[in-house]
């Protein structure tokens, strides 16, 4: 059990700078998120605390990470504020986001707007620009990966977790199968090499929930789930769709095209009328997108994250006829900054 007066210090000597442990916000697969105040400044923060042991076979994931998160300061992204290090922890100090999930603020208005929605993601676009225009794909966008800065009514939104983020080198293309099912591109799990098109790709399917309350695609059988994104076949359902602007439903279908190139790019969305003209329409659609939020979205399975790879394995064997029982599912590292 942790002691209220156990710190994290940093081992350059002068330079060292302890933290308070407060409270245990996440515990994930490989690692942990506390909450803690740093001494000097009485700030509070978010650690990801990593067990050295848990990073055997996986230094490049997190130096990856922390490669990653030194190069961002967006107003809309979890910031790394400092890296600490014991002989048996790396601890990575964030930027503390405490105003709760995405869907969790969504459920507890009163009033929720096509308004609402394209200023999320006005800032969602905003936030992945800068991270396009450095050469950075997160590759892992969804809605529990978007937190609310403070309590604030108008607080601004975060994007947080780069477990999965890749730095593009000049050129370069990735076709790792990686990501939560629902939201990754088709290219992905074709196997076909890919780039930036696939954040693209699920700030549509982002932009899609946050108007109707349920996912674009969905299955029981992940291999049936797959098979639907592969084909990008979805639908705007009656009755959840028919107060709904043809502008945000334009602006939809340019995000999800399944032809990356023919996809819209950040700027291009940010440049749609949806996004900054006054296309947005002020109907209070609360009522019916929350009560599909709490219906198709109940933390129990949003919760959960899949490695693709396991299902595209699958879909092969199924092609070859050798497979006799379901892909297995690997769930991810849950490291959300918040402590709610």
């Amino acid at each position: 059990p942790r002691n209220q007066n156990s710190f994290i210090r940093k081992q350059e000597g002068s330079d060292s700078l302890a933290c308070v442990f407060v409270c245990l916000c996440f515990r994930g697969a490989f690692s942990e998120v506390v909450l803690a105040e740093e001494k000097r400044t009485q700030k509070l923060v978010a650690i990801k605390c990593i067990p050295k042991k848990a990073l055997e076979g996986k230094e490049n994931s997190i130096e990856n990470e922390i490669a990653v998160l030194h190069k961002i300061k967006h107003t809309n992204i979890v910031s790394l504020e400092e890296i600490f290090e014991s002989k048996s922890h790396l601890y990575l100090v964030m930027q503390l986001v405490s105003g709760g999930e995405l869907f969790d603020r969504i459920i507890e208005k009163g009033f929720y707007t096509e308004k609402d929605a394209s200023k999320l993601i006005q800032q969602i676009l905003d936030a992945v620009k800068y991270l396009h225009d450095m050469g950075i794909v997160h590759r892992d966008l969804k809605p529990e990966n978007l937190l609310y800065y403070s309590m604030d009514e108008d607080s601004k939104i975060m994007i947080s977790d780069f477990g999965l983020s890749k730095i593009e080198g000049s050129g370069s293309v990735m076709s790792t199968a990686c990501g939560t099912p629902g939201y990754v591109a088709p290219e992905v799990l074709a196997q076909k090499p890919y780039s930036k098109a696939v954040d693209c790709w699920s700030i549509g399917v982002i932009a899609y929930i946050l108007l109707c309350g349920y996912p674009p695609f969905y299955d029981e059988n992940d291999a049936k789930l797959f098979e639907q994104i592969l084909k990008a076949e979805y639908e705007f359902d009656s009755p959840y769709w028919d107060d709904i602007s043809d502008s945000a439903k334009d602006f939809i279908v340019h995000l999800m095209q399944k032809d990356p190139n023919t996809r819209y790019t950040c700027d291009q969305a940010l440049q749609h009328p949806w996004i900054c003209g006054d296309t947005a329409l002020d109907k209070n659609i609360h009522e019916s997108v929350s009560a599909q939020i709490k219906k198709n979205f109940a933390k129990s399975k949003w919760k959960q994250a899949f490695n693709a790879t396991a299902v595209v394995r699958h879909m092969r064997r199924l092609q070859l006829g050798t497979s006799h029982e379901g892909p297995n599912p690997c769930p991810t590292e849950d490291t959300g900054t918040s402590c709610g």
